[in-house]
């Protein structure tokens, strides 16, 4: 049982520190280039979906910062509710940021290789280093997301370990 916890802070922790190394990666990513005379400024803030993507890690970020504290305050007083609403809120988490990540990434797919039914052109060949930080930051979010999917696989066990095998929707020590 306490390597179990031990287990899920540490994957809780390593998770804050990918979905913030990847809010400030995304966030600080800014490039100049000359583009037809023209000084041109690109930033997240021209991709939708970045921007939205950036606002999931960092309040997915900061549940897992307050489950940290809600583990470190009340280790043993977690009720059957308690574990239904953390399994359920892990199960968000990692489907949201699955999905924003898909999104950004599917979006900065679009400025790598441009779009003339839609004129949009190609950033990378212009903005490179912007296109590393951002190729970057989504292979983060991908890791963050993996190391989400096990804290919400081990939420699971911690939840269902209470039940009756034998007993529909009953605990264990009322089964006796």
């Amino acid at each position: 049982m306490v390597r179990l916890r031990e287990t899920e802070v540490i994957l809780r922790l390593c998770i804050v520190v990918l979905l913030l190394l990847t809010s400030l990666l995304v966030g600080l990513s800014s490039e100049t280039e000359e583009v037809a005379y023209i000084h041109k400024k690109v930033t997240f803030r021209y991709l939708i979906a970045l921007q939205v993507g950036l606002y999931i890690d960092v309040v997915v970020a900061a549940y897992n910062m307050v489950q940290l504290g809600f583990g470190w305050y009340s280790s043993e007083q977690k009720t059957s509710n308690s574990k239904w609403l953390s399994y359920l809120l892990d199960q968000t988490a990692a489907y949201v940021v699955f999905a924003g990540t898909s999104a950004a990434a599917q979006h900065s797919l679009l400025v790598v290789t441009g779009s003339r039914e839609l004129q949009w052109m190609k950033w990378c060949s212009k903005f490179t280093r912007f296109c590393f930080q951002i190729g970057s930051a989504i292979a983060l979010n991908y890791i963050a997301v993996a190391l989400l999917l096990i804290l919400s696989s081990l939420s699971s066990f911690n939840l269902f370990r209470l039940y009756s095998p034998k007993r529909y929707f009953q605990f264990k020590s009322s089964s006796s």
